[in-house]
């Protein structure tokens, strides 16, 4: 006899159709049968060992987080309900070029310092892989959710190149080649850049297509957070068109937003991009998270020249009066590199969280409010608060528009993606939210999607960029990654103020057919194990 019997759910199966009643079963880890319309039909209803009354309560393929930060948040918490709560069973990480394989010990070091906003400097971990093979291996060993892995781009450019603005000589470009290929026989989904971030943003973009050759031969993906989002932003999305086709690969464009005042209203001209380059063939999807601020870290806001060289040159040139003169010109005059090339409001700067936790009376402050209240100028406390928490700072950037979300999230190759860092007192809400807000707000509240079309944007669409025939449907023989959650209560509970408080209205979900999240609370259960690339 079977595991369980998933009785009278109404299932949102993943692929847009509409939702239908069925008896759902699973055992070993996989859908065994779907019998639809089993009460009705009057046949012999399927039993298991287990009974689960779904009375109420749509059944949908788990949610894939197609960008998330939780490279060592899924090592460090075994609880993980940042994510197994709103119905994640798969996240992506590696992402915006920056993550911890491959490494060696010299690059190890330095990658912990340079994200440390991002992910914790780590010293409640053991670090013993350098390989992607190993790291994925480690996350083998028991963890909340699945996660598949980008090789991150920036990370490979540190190991072969180091921190300096140049072009790669011949030798070191072979060396990065051959890394990526290793990390893709090794198990990776694809390569991921953040080209507004250090060292990853020095690559020229004949670098970044020989590199995209290679991971196009092993049927990956490129995922970059392009040049800008900023001044200049369409063009930086046509920049990344042009690469992808040019060397052959797939193309996946991350938090794919239209920010700052420079872009209001101007989401349907990347639609009509993206739409012509879809037109003539090209395979191409993106993510988004359902919110308007950002969040990234403070540091990332300085201009690339100031980062070149690393986290100790950094804060060797803000220890330069002269030097810092010139970093505030450029990005508070000129709009530095870092912030998109917009000159940067102090008043959209929200410190989110902050590594020495004597440094926490500036969180939930912008870096405006508390040049204020010091009585100073804001390029003066921020430069304060980079030293004092030796660039370790988070913040919430708020330059984003609600219309341009709204239109981006309907295109036909959107999916989702919480961008969800984890770090910090008050972290973006989006990290606790993304999956049920997309379903409370932009389904149940203003009907931006239907039911069908959401849960297919979050399940089959992203299962299909990351080219894996078993999941993202509610399908006979499909892994039994399953969420039910009661579409008239579902929402997300993280709010600006309470960023950590958990959903509403998810009360089941099942990772390899084992429940993760049973009565709306989080079990013992680590299901979760790397998922490796599919082989061509």
């Amino acid at each position: 006899m079977e595991e369980l019997v998933i009785r009278d759910a109404d299932v949102v199966d993943g692929s847009g159709e509409p939702s239908y009643r069925a008896d759902v079963v699973v055992d070993g880890g996989r859908i065994v049968s779907v019998v639809k319309e089993a009460a009705a039909a009057g046949c012999q209803r399927p039993e298991a060992r287990r009974e689960l009354d779904a009375e109420g309560l749509v059944l949908s393929p788990g949610f894939i987080d197609m960008h998330a930060h939780s490279d060592l948040a899924l090592l460090r918490d075994p609880d993980h309900s940042a994510k197994a709560a709103q119905g994640v069973t798969l996240e992506v990480i590696g992402q915006d070029g920056l993550s911890y394989a491959p490494v060696d010990d010299r690059t190890l070091a330095e990658v912990r310092r340079a994200i440390t906003g991002w992910n914790g400097y780590g010293d409640d971990i053991d670090f013993t892989w350098r390989s992607v093979g190993e790291y994925l291996d480690r996350l083998d060993r028991g963890i909340a959710v699945n996660a598949a892995y980008l090789i991150p781009q920036g990370t490979v450019r540190m190991l072969a190149v180091g921190w300096e603005d140049r072009e790669a000589t011949p030798a070191e470009l072979d060396r990065m080649r051959r890394l990526v290929a290793e990390g893709m026989e090794q198990g990776a989904v694809g390569m991921s850049s953040g080209l507004t971030y250090t060292p990853g943003m020095y690559a020229k973009d004949a670098e970044l297509t020989e590199l995209c050759r290679v991971v196009a031969s092993y049927g990956g993906y490129y995922c970059p957070h392009h040049r800008s989002y900023g001044a200049g932003a369409l063009e930086a999305y046509e920049e990344m068109v042009a690469l992808a086709r040019e060397a052959g690969c797939p193309l996946h464009l991350a938090h794919a937003t239209m920010n700052f005042g420079v872009n209001k209203d101007r989401a349907p001209e990347l639609l009509s991009l993206l739409d012509s380059a879809l037109a003539t063939g090209a395979d191409i999807t993106l993510d988004t998270y359902p919110y308007t601020p950002g969040s990234t870290t403070l540091a990332a806001m300085l201009p690339s020249w100031a980062s070149e060289g690393g986290p100790e040159k950094i804060l060797e040139r803000l220890d330069d009066g002269a030097v810092t003169e010139r970093i505030r010109h450029g990005m508070e005059v000129l709009g530095s590199d870092g912030c998109h090339g917009v000159p940067i409001e102090w008043d959209t700067i929200e410190i989110s969280g902050v590594s020495d936790p004597g440094l926490a009376s500036y969180v939930g402050r912008t870096v405006q409010e508390s040049a204020d209240l010091r009585g100073e100028d804001p390029w003066t406390t921020a430069r304060r608060l980079l030293v004092e928490d030796r660039l370790g700072s988070t913040i919430l950037q708020h330059v984003g528009h609600e219309e341009n979300v709204r239109a981006i999230m309907r295109h036909r190759v959107h999916t989702g993606g919480s961008d969800g860092i984890l770090q910090g007192t008050k972290p973006h809400p989006r990290a606790y939210g993304t999956f049920p807000h997309y379903l409370g707000r932009y389904v149940r509240e203003l009907g931006v999607l239907s039911l069908e079309e959401c849960v297919a944007h979050l399940t089959a669409r992203p299962a299909a960029r990351l080219r894996l025939p078993d999941r993202g449907l509610v399908r006979e023989g499909y892994r039994a990654d399953l969420v039910l959650f009661d579409p008239a209560t579902v929402a997300a509970g993280a709010t600006f103020e309470r960023p950590r408080a958990l959903p509403t209205g998810i009360p089941y979900v099942l990772v390899d057919g084992r429940f993760v999240i049973e009565d709306g609370r989080r079990t013992e259960v680590l299901a979760g194990r790397a998922v490796r690339r599919t082989a061509v």
